[in-house]
């Protein structure tokens, strides 16, 4: 059965559009990326499982805000812009690859959801209500969902350490 992409739109436009507004902290940027957001779920329709449309909708969102910074990180507008981005990006790449590998372990056992959960409070700064409300869960799931990943990560800080 085809996804009804139009009533994704309505419902939940506002939530991808804020998704992209924060990553991408320019309007137009922002419209374009929502748009393209929702042409991915019109052109998988027949194919997409649709058991959690607000973490689906918020990991092709952010998806798609992530290439577009890439791609702009790549051609820079101007000479000041390829400056900042080297300073940017001179990031330890050990670093980088020890962060993922902790992030892999944190959440290697959870629903996708979770997170998703776990990026709209503790990066984007969403209430707990706010998360509830585009998960589709109840606050004390939320608030469950997220005393079980700082356990998680207490466990493991405790084994590195």
């Amino acid at each position: 059965m085809a996804i009804d992409v139009e009533a994704l739109y309505k419902k939940y436009g506002p939530m991808v559009l804020r998704r992209c507004r924060q990553l991408l902290r320019n309007e137009q940027a922002a419209l374009d990326a929502m748009q393209d957001t929702f042409v991915k779920v019109l052109n998988k329709r027949q194919s997409l499982k649709l058991d959690a449309p607000s973490s689906l909708l918020y990991t092709i969102a952010t998806n798609t805000c992530l290439n577009i910074l890439r791609s702009h990180s790549r051609k820079p507008e101007c000479q000041n812009d390829e400056i900042l981005l080297s300073i940017a990006k001179t990031d330890d790449t050990v670093d980088k690859i020890w962060v993922k590998d902790l992030l892999n372990s944190i959440f290697q056992n959870e629903k996708v959801s979770t997170k998703t959960i776990a990026v709209m409070y503790y990066i984007d700064g969403m209430t707990l209500e706010e998360v509830a409300r585009e998960s589709g869960l109840s606050v004390s799931g939320v608030r469950k969902r997220l005393r079980t990943l700082r356990t998680r990560v207490k466990e493991l800080k405790e084994v590195i350490l």
